[in-house]
């Protein structure tokens, strides 16, 4: 069997490894980064140090400063990246080699596989990532599959609502799942037609099982030049596909619905006043939360109606939560407001049920941050428990290898 040892890259406060270790004690984190552009204080850092120890200085400094080669050999790679630019510039003479923009994460994902060579990659994005830049749609994710291509990597991808198995959050991500094609897994795959993959072979139909397919959409991508595929390539990318050999697939999937944990279930039998919604701020929330047509004026001066529509005031407790932001606990239209169970007065959610949205242990962020802080990781944490359903078909995968 292969060795559990994993690397956890932008690791947050830890919800990779706590989805791993829920679905087995055996994985085991060898490294991981954690770094916050601009703040003195590293909470996210110092909150998952607290709970799991640290590795060694480099954990908690910005990953492009780095030497790839230090980090100890691991057999995943994980991480939590954010959706960015990703278009790369050709060097100033023009070959092939590329330099992908200052600042965005997924060149030090690259650049890790490089140096490191991990058999197995495990990631997760926002839906959106899969039809971004607006002016290019698919840009982005093309040049991500390229990337793993190049380093022969086949790979699987899914978005998934939480809630749709099980959750108690609507939350809809992309999970990214990449594999060496030298592996045994990768072996195996070569055997299965990329339809079968994506039906019920594959790494998330066995995870996230789905509804029948009905259509498949295919194209070619050409990872020996990437800054071509930078400049020219565009891709109606639907929500699960296959990738092996610049071979791609893709299909729009429904899920086999799973009952979602109500809100609910998850509030606290009591809060402390001060999560209470003052009098004073009542017409303010009213008016964030309702519909709304405002006429305004551009800076060109044409003039256009700005418009959107409700958002449920208070959250039904019968539903799973909304998605989460970092903005969570602010005075804004998507922060969750919900009739509190003892008082039957409207309050935000307290930081300890912002935790049991995402399936962390009550008090996870309770390690000094700031409470503004604690809403914050909150919002860019991932759901634990499909990191945990993930965890358990890798179980499976690594007996193999």
């Amino acid at each position: 069997m292969l060795k559990k040892t994993v690397c956890e890259l932008f690791a947050g406060v830890g919800g990779f490894r706590l989805g791993l270790e829920a679905a087995s004690k055996e994985w085991k984190t060898v490294w991981f980064s954690q770094w916050e552009p601009g703040k003195k204080v590293q909470w996210a850092h110092d909150c998952y140090v607290r709970h799991f120890g640290d590795v060694n200085s480099d954990t908690g400094i910005d990953i492009a400063c780095v030497d790839k080669s230090t980090i100890p050999d691991h057999n995943l790679l994980v991480g939590g990246f954010p959706c960015q630019d990703y278009s790369v510039a050709r060097s100033l003479y023009g070959e092939k080699g590329i330099e992908g923009k200052k600042g965005v994460l997924w060149w030090q994902i690259r650049d890790t596989l490089i140096a490191k060579n991990a058999p197995f990659v495990l990631l997760e994005n926002v839906d959106r990532l899969l039809k971004s830049p607006s002016k290019q749609r698919g840009r982005d994710f093309g040049i991500i599959l390229a990337c793993l291509d190049a380093l022969d990597y086949s790979v699987e991808w899914r978005v998934v609502n939480a809630a749709e198995y099980g959750g108690q959050q609507r939350r809809r991500r992309t999970y990214i799942f990449a594999y060496k094609n030298s592996a045994k897994y990768g072996i195996t795959q070569k055997k299965k037609t990329a339809e079968d993959i994506m039906q019920k072979a594959g790494f998330f139909a066995k995870t996230f099982p789905i509804e029948v397919i009905k259509k498949f959409t295919e194209c070619e991508i050409d990872s020996d030049d990437i800054s071509d595929v930078s400049d020219n390539f565009k891709f109606a990318f639907e929500n699960s596909g296959y990738m092996s050999k610049g071979k791609i697939i893709t299909a729009k999937t429904s899920p086999i619905l799973e009952l979602p944990i109500p809100l609910r279930s998850i509030l606290e039998k009591s809060a402390d006043k001060k999560y209470f919604i003052d009098d004073k701020v009542m017409e303010k929330w009213v008016f964030l939360k309702g519909a709304k047509r405002i006429e305004r004026k551009a800076k060109t001066g044409f003039s256009y109606t700005f418009s959107e529509g409700p958002i449920a005031f208070p959250d039904n407790l019968d539903s799973p939560a909304r998605t989460m932001l970092t903005s969570e606990g602010t005075l804004n239209r998507s922060t969750h407001v919900v009739k509190d169970i003892k008082s039957k007065k409207l309050r935000i959610l307290t930081p300890v049920e912002t935790e049991r949205i995402q399936g962390f242990p009550d008090d996870w962020t309770n390690t000094g941050m700031p409470e503004r802080f604690r809403y914050f990781c909150m919002g860019n944490a991932l759901v634990v428990g499909m990191v945990e359903r993930m965890g358990k078909t890798l179980n499976k995968i690594f007996a193999k290898e």
